[in-house]
């Protein structure tokens, strides 16, 4: 195997570089490992919301409501065909939703599979677990928490606006790469309402052991959630100022 000159960098990230060659191929050990990583990419899409587990773990700790949910899609397959149908609970699930007698709220936050489950069943619950108490200290009101299977981050809107909340937080599994296929992304919104573009969200992207960790990720959050509840708007027209002395990992 030629040695590569780049090869120091591998000290700085897991990104594949400076991974040697043999003759005008990767090396067999580098080979391996890059379509081991490429199968984990692929289960963390086919992965499950663990509903069970994050419904009674909401109830129990935070002593708030949990409803569950899903999209208009069918199956996985119609999932990654259809990100349209993603958006838009189903006939049975809003009927449920609009059923529910609740009043106007601070803040909703939604649970979804997204691209990765697995990377919400990892990391959604210690984000709440960090931020809901820093929410009750300043005396938001919090509607219901919903989880949605086969969600898309705008079905967020749809549910938020339902339930009359202000402020709309969805947390939800992101594209997963080959080094990264527990990645949470959370997505922030001023009063949302079915159409809502992206230009309208905040995002706090790559939270996860080997990212954005939970401390660092809850502070960029509640920073968010301050700005937008005093200045009333989200989105691009929100200058993020944002500053920590929290370590990146």
């Amino acid at each position: 195997m030629q040695p590569d000159a780049w090869q120091f960098l591998q000290n700085y990230t897991p990104a594949r570089i400076a991974r040697g060659r043999t003759g005008h191929s990767l090396p067999t050990v580098e080979l391996l490992k890059f379509q081991a990583d490429h199968a984990q990419a692929r289960d963390a899409v086919y992965s499950e919301l663990a509903i069970s587990e994050l419904t009674t773990s909401i109830r129990k700790v935070f002593d708030l409501h949990v409803f569950n949910f899903k999209s208009k899609i069918k199956n996985r397959t119609q999932y990654l065909q259809r990100p349209d149908l993603g958006r838009t609970l189903s006939s049975q699930s809003k009927e449920e939703l609009m059923g529910i007698n609740c009043s106007e709220s601070d803040i909703c936050f939604v649970i979804a599979d997204g691209l990765s489950a697995q990377a919400v069943n990892q990391n959604a619950l210690p984000i709440l677990e960090n931020l809901i108490p820093k929410i009750k200290e300043i005396n938001w009101k919090i509607a219901p928490i919903c989880i949605v299977e086969q969600g898309r981050v705008a079905i967020g809107d749809e549910i938020g606006f339902l339930l009359k909340s202000e402020i709309i937080v969805i947390f939800i599994g992101e594209r997963p790469g080959l080094t990264s296929p527990d990645s949470m992304g959370t997505y922030i919104s001023f009063r949302p309402y079915v159409g809502m573009t992206d230009e309208n969200r905040n995002c706090v992207s790559n939270i996860r052991p080997d990212g954005m960790n939970i401390n660092l990720a809850t502070e960029k959050i509640l920073y968010l959630l301050t700005e937008i509840k005093t200045k009333k708007l989200s989105g691009v027209t929100l200058k993020d100022e944002y500053k920590t002395n929290l370590p990146l990992l």
